[in-house]
């Protein structure tokens, strides 16, 4: 219960905050980048791009819906000597064309930007360097990697507490990369906050279909990046952890060779 002269929400949202604090996957945001994460793809570039853009925008439409309010209610009140109504005017065309206009060129101009980044995100390459076949079930991933038509032993990972410990995915830098989404439960979602982005993992599409697959083209930023499960799946769901590692050209191909024995 809340003490007094503190209200209820500063508590909750105080909880929260220690709540998560606690949690040591949670990437650092940065203003310079609209509080996003380090972002390790192209494609994650694009979606930074029209994140930032919206974001100035809605900003900029906001600034100036507040100035209107403010200078209404200063310049355009009633005087307390005057009575009568201030004269009534029941057209006024160029203000009726302003605010049909603008709106219109505004949504047109999101639209453009939004498809035109969608198509690009959307696009698949014939031919990746490197296949990957993500299992989503409860309450764990399977990976299972496919390069140079050599599939690899799966990586197969259970409920942790640290993403560190969970399964992880090795991946090459400057590499392009598909991802092949399919879960035998119930809906998850693949979430890599350092992709900014994440696709639900959805039962029941079949094997080929196109819209369980993306691609992506890996930057050369060799780490360790978190990654969780970011749809309320069941019990486990908060332990559903696992890491992506990104490594050079060098140490990618020993890890293959290293996987030689294990292969399928």
């Amino acid at each position: 219960m809340a003490r007094r002269g503190v209200p209820r929400a500063a508590v909750l949202a105080l909880l929260l905050a220690s709540a998560t604090a606690c949690a040591n996957d949670i990437p650092d945001a940065d203003w310079s980048r609209g509080l996003l994460p380090e972002n390790i793809t192209t494609q994650s570039d694009w979606i930074a791009n029209l994140w930032n853009g919206a974001w100035i925008a809605a900003l900029a439409t906001g600034a100036v819906v507040i100035f209107l309010i403010v200078w209404a209610c200063l310049f355009h009140r009633k005087r307390r000597a005057k009575a009568e109504l201030p004269p009534q005017v029941r057209y006024n065309l160029p203000i009726e064309m302003l605010y049909t206009l603008v709106p219109l060129v505004m949504v047109s101009v999101f639209f453009f930007f939004t498809a035109r980044d969608s198509r690009a995100l959307e696009a698949m390459s014939p031919n990746p360097d490197v296949k990957v076949k993500v299992e989503a079930f409860q309450w764990s991933w399977r990976f299972t990697t496919t390069v140079n038509g050599k599939t690899l032993k799966p990586v197969v990972g259970q409920p942790v507490s640290d993403y560190l410990k969970g399964p992880q995915l090795v991946l090459p830098v400057n590499k392009k990369v598909e991802f092949d989404l399919e879960s035998p439960d119930v809906i998850h979602s693949f979430w890599v906050p350092a992709f900014v982005f994440k696709r639900d993992v959805i039962p029941g599409i079949p094997e080929g279909n196109k819209g369980r697959r993306f691609q992506i083209d890996t930057l050369n930023k060799p780490n360790v990046y978190a990654g969780r499960c970011a749809e309320l799946c069941g019990v486990d769901h908060s332990r559903m952890l696992f890491s992506v590692k990104l490594v050079s050209q060098a140490e990618w191909d020993q890890y293959i060779a290293t996987q030689t024995g294990s292969a399928q």
